[in-house]
């Protein structure tokens, strides 16, 4: 019993720091709780005697952590991948395993630096917490979920800074600040250290967020719009079995024609379908194919649309990409762009010669293949791209599509796969940033929702509720600003590494000085 209640104790900081991040998260929306809810793991790492409890703390903390936050996985395993619920639930306790690697190295190299080192918690924290945010978010394939910044997308000001910083930097104050008050608490403790040096850090972080501020209300008031264009997203919210059914083929085709006519009546010069909103492989069916075409040029609109394209044919399996294509109002087409970064399961399989065993999610024809070109489409309308689903989360791939300029950003997507958790709604709030960080307002148009228009201060316009069909048309206002983060990418995260990296092996230098 004893040995019991010691585990409960001495886990329990860390654990209540994973339910109060996930609280914090959008859904639910109490993203305040961001600003205090590394506290009690930062205290339970600063008064431990050992870096292998620190570890494991931070390790605990990031699998409750992540567990809850991306539970909406298992949706997609068990209903599409037809594995039973528990196998499903497994699958994203194993991502929540392998993504709490890196919370239990902060763990570990925090209790380092904090031991062996003079440097202050309050810098040495968000510099690790940001450059671990960012190596998991690109190591192997990279999977950007679940960064602290997420949570304070409605706070307009605070990240106008993601132009320079991109979403690290609302991450780095978000830990400063929790470093500050576990390090006020821990010096409270000690009768002899003077009031003025604990309020220090405060006083430190109020500087910088008052800088901070002042960027983001410059940059709310002084946000260039121009040249509106009349736009029209459309939700056709097709269940997910019924796509491929030949006998909903026509069915389908026609309730699109029909909400793009209605977006066409309504003045929109450009009409924007979701991921893979084709019944058919756009150019493989030659009459359906035809039928679009002439549908497109009676209507004298720009129509961009998801599909499946067919690139080859081995082995007894097509080679699909999946494609963005944009029509002009004369039905020819303008560009095509093959999605780049793939998901990995879900339509390829990584290392598929040792894992035979394992088949992707997404049941087809063929395997999918990446595309390799930042295709850019240049219309009279303004110049953007368009990436497709997954790929909003990146936050340097699409930023390396404007790095040469552009108007807007047009998103497509099919979250019909999450179903009704809080995985759409997590998958909209990083389009906020993906808008902010290049400037651009975002349009994004998902099969079953969220839907909207996002404006290039990362305030949203408009948008849509889920599992509803929809036709949403306003104007954008295009604005043609090439940002710090656009061009440079994550040189924040970058210089939180080196950062790291410096303190690692002046740490290594002294352990190995003869004492």
């Amino acid at each position: 019993m004893r040995t019991a209640n010691k585990i409960v104790i001495t886990f329990f900081p860390p654990v209540f720091t994973g339910v109060l991040l996930y609280l914090s998260f959008p859904m639910p929306d109490i993203s305040w709780l961001a600003w205090i809810a590394l506290v009690p793991l930062l205290y339970a790492i600063l008064n431990s005697n050992g870096h292998v409890y620190s570890f494991k703390a931070g390790v605990a903390a990031g699998v409750v952590y992540f567990f809850l936050t991306q539970y909406w996985i298992s949706h997609s395993i068990n209903n599409y991948g037809h594995m039973p619920l528990p196998v499903s639930l497994s699958v994203v306790l194993l991502l929540s395993l392998y993504q709490s690697l890196y919370t239990g190295v902060f763990g570990l190299m925090l209790h380092l630096f904090a031991k062996r080192t003079k440097i202050p918690i309050y810098l040495s924290a968000p510099s690790l917490w940001v450059g671990l945010e960012y190596f998991r978010g690109t190591l192997f394939t990279g999977f950007p979920w679940s960064f602290l910044g997420y949570t304070q997308y409605k706070v307009l000001p605070l990240i106008q800074i993601a132009d320079i910083t991109g979403v690290y930097g609302v991450s780095f104050l978000i830990v400063f600040f929790n470093a500050a008050i576990a390090d006020f608490i821990i010096k409270d403790n000690s009768a002899n250290y003077p009031l003025y040096k604990k309020l220090l850090p405060f006083a430190l972080f109020a500087a910088i967020i008052a800088f901070v501020m002042a960027y983001g209300y410059g940059r709310l008031d002084n946000n260039l719009a121009v040249n509106p264009v009349r736009v029209a997203v459309i939700q056709g919210n097709i269940a997910q079995d019924s796509k491929w059914d030949k006998k909903l083929t026509a069915e389908i085709l026609n309730s699109y024609k029909t909400m793009t006519q209605k977006a066409a009546r309504d003045g929109a010069k450009l009409v924007v379908w979701p991921e893979s909103s084709l019944p058919f492989l756009f150019g493989s069916d030659k009459i359906l194919t035809q039928d679009l075409l002439s549908f497109q040029k009676r209507l004298d609109i720009h129509l961009i649309f998801g599909t499946d394209l067919v690139r080859d044919y081995v082995n007894g399996r097509y080679t699909l990409t999946n494609s963005a294509v944009v029509l002009a109002p004369t039905g020819k087409i303008l560009c095509i762009y093959d999605k780049i970064h793939l998901v990995p399961f879900g339509e390829y399989v990584p290392l598929r010669d040792a894992l035979f065993f394992i088949d992707k999610l997404v049941t087809g024809i063929g395997d999918f293949t990446k595309g390799s070109t930042l295709t850019v489409a240049k219309t009279p309308l303004g110049a953007f791209s368009a990436p497709i689903c997954y790929e909003i989360a990146f936050p340097e791939l699409v930023g390396a599509f404007y790095r040469y300029g552009g108007d807007f950003i047009v998103t497509i997507t099919n979250d019909a796969w999450f179903g009704r958790t809080s995985g759409p709604y997590q998958h909209f709030i990083m389009a906020v940033f993906r808008a902010v960080e290049n400037r651009k307002p975002v349009v994004r148009s998902a099969n079953t929702g969220i839907s909207g228009f996002i404006d290039s201060t990362g305030a949203v316009a408009a948008k849509t509720e889920l599992f509803t069909t929809a036709v949403l048309t306003r104007d954008i206002y295009t604005n043609p600003t090439i940002t710090f983060y656009s061009l440079f990418g994550s040189v924040f995260a970058h210089i939180c590494n080196i950062v790291n990296l410096a303190i690692i092996v002046n740490l290594l230098r002294k352990r190995r000085r003869p004492q």
